[in-house]
């Protein structure tokens, strides 16, 4: 399952989400988006758990949770649509 996570504080690094996560169970991935023009967190992350009930299990008990002074929002990633250019 894939996971989406927001509202991250630009300190926190994938070893600290991944250590977040993995108290729920097996991370396949963690990956924080990066500003590609400034190189800084973009704010938001990826975390991907093969296991349903974990990935489950972790969202539902770290959504909300302070991580570095702000409370992160966790929700399932939905797949990417392709952009139209105006």
């Amino acid at each position: 399952m894939n996971l989406y996570v927001s509202n991250l504080m630009s300190n926190v690094t994938e070893d600290n989400l991944k250590k977040e996560f993995t108290a729920y169970g097996q991370v396949a991935s963690c990956k924080i988006i990066m500003d590609r023009a400034t190189g800084t967190s973009r704010g938001f992350a990826f975390v991907e758990m093969p296991q349903q009930a974990e990935a489950e299990k972790a969202m539902k008990e770290l959504d909300g949770k302070n991580m570095d002074g702000k409370g992160i929002s966790i929700t399932e990633a939905r797949q990417r649509t392709d952009r139209q250019a105006y």
